[in-house]
């Protein structure tokens, strides 16, 4: 039986992989210079990376719960 996901992972799911990956990795603990890595930015661009994520990962459980109410 498929495990049902979460709202925020289905959202997770929807946004361009960087974000999606900055996300997952900070959230696991992952350090800031190794995320940095993966998503190919430097660290004082980090936190841009982060913010425009959050707003990707925000918009995209909206889009999720706006769907859901409809049906």
């Amino acid at each position: 039986m498929a495990e049902e996901l979460s709202q925020r992972e289905r959202a997770l799911r929807r946004l361009p992989l960087p974000y999606s990956l900055a996300l997952r990795l900070r959230d696991a603990g992952v350090s800031a210079e190794v995320i940095c890595q993966y998503v190919n930015v430097e660290l004082a661009a980090l936190g841009g990376v982060y913010r425009i994520a959050e707003a990707k990962l925000l918009a995209a459980q909206n889009v999720a719960d706006d769907g859901s109410r409809g049906g």
